[in-house]
């Protein structure tokens, strides 16, 4: 006993500081129990909450008590005496600089010391060494969660709560690339163990079970703030599971909750472990491109990052899926067809009697400003969508829409998407195109769900994509792409009754007809694309594809042929040599 009181006595010269931070309300508390019940750590109770309160003037019910304590810097500290002989150096003083290096950084017994901080009381002013040194992690809590208890005894405001000090302590961690870890307080209700033990291992200390239980009631080491903050914390024994069903939202903290859960969210994504509370647990997958990770996109009226470009529920295209689109293509600084495009979409918009819709000139200064904010200037796709936009109640009817159409330029470094090669394999789809008596494909609308099931069977049948027929049994299109084949020295299309009218299909037309083949639309059945010599489908993603396989018959010598490729050729020069120029600011 005598050893071990030796070693409890002895000080440590370099103690191994864990910052928590957090916002008010966000299971901190829970938290710093849990570390203290490690038998190689001391914990600090909002060390810098007496300098916040010197410095901001805020009023408290205990202010007064806080700031003339006689504890050291107007903490709390586990392990340390206030009686005896030693009162000369235990006197107040609420320099927040003087806690950070004397009490923060100071010696201890233990090796490792727990600060739990609130994230407002980072204060301007601070020593930089508060972030530089020691290990950092981040305690987040959904605001809906904070809010409705927050206000028993301060007034919550964004400032209180304190996101925008979390933002800027992850983003100074990161510049000087240790980002902390995040875990979010529902995690720790959910499943504390495994919560903690992802702590601990990202902050490469070992896990204690103690951690997980303590006593009940007061503790030596709350700050003097306890008796108005901790009741509920008080008569906890361990990490609370969430209640199932939670309480009702006050209204009138709506405005705070509209400015603090962006911000949690931005947080939230950099959680490493989550629940099905939060999100849904499969793992970030890998983009195609993995350049696309951070773009930017337009969206209504303004250009926001990736994970930003969100509409709102009330949209026509949630509702309802009420919107037009169009594929666009850049190539070497120049957007191929645009005219052409806007025109469709326009027409399709009108069709569909949308209302204050954007001018020509507006969509086109929104693609150009999307671009050249990207840098994008080649091999890029372009999908441009209008919706009728944001309703003012949910439902079917036009009437509710009263803020007028919302316009989307999202655009994605993308090379054509099929292999252009080689080749692609189709299948034909039991799913029937759209007729005109049911739905005009002139109308070039997000409502995709006829083309989806049948791209749903060339995804089962392990193929490029699937032909759609029409009703009456003759081929339309694939679910993207408009369809050509070549019989004997001919070049066949079907008639565009049943199909899109594409752009690219409408290019390679003139281009069949420039290059001295002969080009016939009619109706095509799906036995003479079978015994095609060649075939090959269109559109902006993927420009001209040949096809050597359909349901298993291999087109001509299963090889790309000659009038495909011939055609390949000749629309490549036309994109290098056409297309309106992207405008590019230059200094004087």
């Amino acid at each position: 006993m005598a050893e071990e009181q030796r070693k409890q006595d002895t000080e440590v010269d370099e103690v191994e500081v864990i910052h928590a931070w957090s916002p008010p309300r966000s299971l901190s508390t829970s938290l710093m129990y849990s570390f203290a019940q490690r038998d190689d750590t001391e914990v600090l109770d909002e060390p810098l909450y007496a300098n916040f309160l010197r410095v901001t003037g805020h009023d408290r019910p205990y202010r007064e008590e806080l700031l003339s304590t006689m504890l050291i810097g107007g903490v709390a500290r586990a392990g340390i005496k206030t009686d005896g002989d030693d009162k000369s150096s235990l006197e107040f003083d609420p320099d927040g600089n003087k806690v950070i290096n004397e009490i923060i950084f100071g010696p201890g017994k233990q090796k490792y010391r727990f600060c739990k901080h609130i994230a407002k009381q980072l204060l301007p002013g601070l020593s930089s060494d508060l972030i530089k040194k020691g290990k950092h992690f981040i305690l987040i809590r959904n605001p809906l969660d904070i809010l409705p208890s927050f206000d028993k005894v301060v007034p919550p405001s964004f400032l209180e709560l304190g996101f925008g000090n979390l933002i800027t302590i992850y983003s100074e961690l990161s510049a000087l690339g240790r980002p902390p870890p995040v875990i979010d307080a529902a995690e720790l209700q959910e499943n504390p163990e495994v919560t903690l033990r992802g702590l601990c291992e990202q902050l490469d200390i070992p896990f204690q079970a103690t951690m997980l239980k303590w006593e009940a009631g007061p503790k030596p080491i709350d700050g003097v703030w306890a008796p108005w903050w901790y009741k509920s914390v008080h008569i906890s024994t361990g990490f609370e599971r969430v209640k199932k069903n939670p309480v009702p939202f006050p209204l009138s903290l709506y405005d705070v909750l509209e400015q603090s859960l962006p911000l949690y969210n931005l947080l939230r994504r950099h959680l490493r472990h989550t629940s099905h509370l939060l999100k849904s647990p499969l793992p970030p997958p890998d983009l195609p491109v993995p350049a696309n990770a951070k773009l930017l996109a337009w969206v209504g009226d303004e250009i926001v990052p990736r994970d930003s470009a969100k509409v709102s529920v009330f949209d026509s295209v949630v509702q309802g899926g009420d919107s037009v689109w169009e594929g666009l293509r850049v190539y070497d600084g120049k957007i191929f067809k645009l005219e052409e495009h806007l025109d469709r979409m326009f027409d399709s918009a009108k069709a569909l009697a949308f209302s204050n819709v954007p001018t020509r000139e507006e969509v086109k200064e929104a693609i150009f400003r999307t671009l050249i904010r990207n840098g994008m200037f080649d091999n890029t796709h372009i999908r441009l969508s209008l919706t009728r936009g944001k309703k003012v109640t949910s439902g079917m009817s036009p009437a509710f829409n009263l803020y007028g159409c919302t316009l989307i330029v999202l655009p994605e470094w993308k090379p054509p998407v099929y292999d252009n090669t080689s080749g692609i394999n189709l299948v034909t789809a039991t799913t029937r195109r759209n007729s005109p008596n049911n739905l005009d494909s002139k109308i070039h609308h997000n409502n995709l769900l006829n083309n989806i099931l049948a791209k749903i069977e060339g995804n089962n049948g392990n193929a490029g994509d699937a032909i759609m027929l029409d009703y009456e049994g003759f081929v339309s299109e694939t679910n993207a792409t408009n369809i050509f084949l070549v019989k004997k020295g001919r070049v066949l299309t079907p008639h565009a009754d049943y199909c899109l009218p594409g752009i690219t299909r409408a290019t390679v037309m003139d281009l069949v007809v420039k290059e001295k083949f002969v080009l016939e639309q009619r109706r095509i059945s799906l036995s003479e694309f079978h015994t095609a010599d060649e075939v090959w489908t269109t559109g902006t993603m993927g420009e001209l594809t040949p096809v050597v396989k359909i349901d298993g018959r291999v087109i001509g010598d299963g090889k790309v042929g000659p009038v495909t490729r011939h055609l390949q050729d000749a629309y490549k020069k036309l994109t290098e040599n056409s297309g309106v120029p992207i405008p590019t600011y230059q200094e004087p």
